[in-house]
């Protein structure tokens, strides 16, 4: 297939420059009906901003234009199958989990994955089995799951009907994934992947090989992470021999808006066409810019910049530290003084996402350098090496309450002190990035309790954890 075209969005400018009277939805009719003080914004975007009209074609009845996009994409993928998400990754993660496991099954689910994951699994009431990660003490982060943690639970839970694996991390670090799907595959087991951060991993050799590449069942991209796409706009690819691409369009068209946006839609078409021209030349050129701006930042005081643990990872995550006790929380603060906005901190992290550049593309380096100089200017370079807390979990664990169970209980707020082994009645999430710390029926570890109080006073956000900022926790009364 032409990898050159972009059909949805040929179609919507060929729409747009017919000067198209508005009588149907959206409201702001292209744009018209808009503040003027918005309109620099917001007006030629909303001129694409259509709807299910004759040649735009239907996203949950594909037969036209959007059809040929997603065809595309599933050509450059290699895909029997691939879908076009205005809900993110989110609506991806939901589908493919409710079209890969039911009620009662066993689910293998690794420890850090996003909550979206857990809401899926909690959704179709499963019975989750968690992995935990390796933990890279160098980082102070987890990791990925190994290998050797899935055969052990596999042999320990051979009844399992999937496994739901993060690639990458957060960070950009990949395990042995391959080797993973390959032994699920040999038992029985299909392997469902949250890809939310390796949409650009078909792009080229220099990064870490795809989820996709690597033949898992379904993969759920966040096209709008790294590629040139809107927020909220994601794939779902099915390569599957076990898993029906019928039942995931099913779940799609429940969970997926019935009004889709149209913008989001051309932006995934133009991502994917982006990705899919991403020459050699624009590889070279896009390495020597990050080893140019890794280079720059080693060089400034006050900053260390980290390395994979073995060598492989996301070159377009780079993630830094302080050289002086500042934790992650407050080496953000100082850059946003700046105007330096990384992706996210941790308590010893800061995590920086570098544009997917092309040959020839500005990036300004040596401003940005200057920038971190002057938000570091009053940081003394001390080297000093930070004690890095692990959240460590049992390496194969189970809920001590089922889904069944929950909707039976009420919960009742605690001192954070006096959860420790009682069951923990709400989803506990650090964010960014969004990572569960404690599930509700979950037992409630001392571990746990310290970590919380470490990211608290890091100056860590919660979801799902108003009530840590007053030293409380729900529980369940069992």
């Amino acid at each position: 297939m032409n990898q050159k075209k972009i059909p949805l969005l040929d179609a919507l400018m060929v729409h747009t420059e017919k000067n198209p009277v508005s009588f149907h939805v959206p409201g702001h009719k292209y744009g018209s009906l808009i503040p003027e003080a918005a309109k620099g914004y917001f007006q030629d975007l909303l001129k694409l901003d259509a709807t299910e009209l004759n040649g735009l074609d239907d996203l949950h009845a594909p037969e036209g234009v959007i059809l040929d996009a997603e065809n595309l994409l599933a050509d450059f993928y290699g895909t029997k199958k691939s879908f076009f998400l205005v809900n993110g990754s989110t609506v991806g993660n939901l589908a493919m989990i409710m079209a890969a496991i039911e009620e009662n099954d066993t689910v293998l689910v690794q420890r850090n994955c996003h909550k979206s994951i857990l809401n899926g699994v909690h959704l179709v009431k499963a019975n989750p089995v968690f992995l935990a990660p390796d933990f890279v003490e160098s980082w102070g982060v987890a990791g990925g799951v190994s290998l050797q943690t899935v055969k052990a639970a596999i042999h320990e839970f051979p009844e399992a009907k999937s496994i739901i694996l993060t690639y990458p991390n957060y960070y950009g670090m990949v395990t042995e994934l391959e080797e993973i799907i390959e032994f699920s595959h040999s038992k029985g087991i299909s392997v469902l992947i949250d890809e939310a951060h390796g949409a650009h991993f078909a792009g080229g050799d220099v990064f870490p090989k795809s989820a996709v590449q690597l033949k898992a069942d379904i993969v759920v991209q966040s096209a709008h992470k790294t590629l040139p796409a809107m927020t909220m706009g994601a794939y779902l690819h099915v390569n599957s021999e076990i898993l029906s691409e019928i039942k995931v369009s099913h779940y799609l068209q429940i969970l997926q808006s019935s009004s889709p946006s149209y913008p989001i839609m051309a932006s995934l078409d133009i991502a994917r066409h982006y990705l899919a021209t991403f020459s050699n030349k624009d590889m070279k050129y896009l390495i020597n810019k990050i080893e140019e701006f890794r280079t720059r930042l080693q060089e400034l005081n006050g900053v260390k910049v980290l390395s994979y643990p073995n060598g492989i990872g996301d070159p377009l995550k780079i993630t830094i530290q302080s050289a002086s006790s500042l934790n992650g929380y407050e080496l953000q603060s100082l850059l946003e003084g700046t105007g330096i906005y990384a992706e996210m901190a941790d308590p010893y992290n800061v995590l920086l996402v570098f544009p997917l550049l092309k040959d020839g593309e500005k990036f300004a380096i040596e401003e940005i350098a200057k920038r971190f100089e002057r938000a570091l200017q009053s940081v003394s370079n001390t080297n000093m090496e930070k004690v890095k807390s692990s959240y460590g979990k049992p390496r194969i664990s189970k809920l001590a309450l089922n889904a069944r169970q929950i909707e039976k209980l009420k919960p009742i707020s605690v001192p954070l002190d006096e959860s420790t082994e009682k069951i923990c009645a709400q989803l506990i999430i650090p964010y960014p990035p969004g990572i569960p710390l404690l599930f509700p029926g979950e037992k409630i570890r001392e571990e746990d309790i310290d970590f919380i109080k470490l990211l608290l006073k890091s100056g860590a956000r919660f979801q799902g954890g108003d009530s840590l900022k007053s030293g409380r926790l729900d529980i369940f009364p069992v």
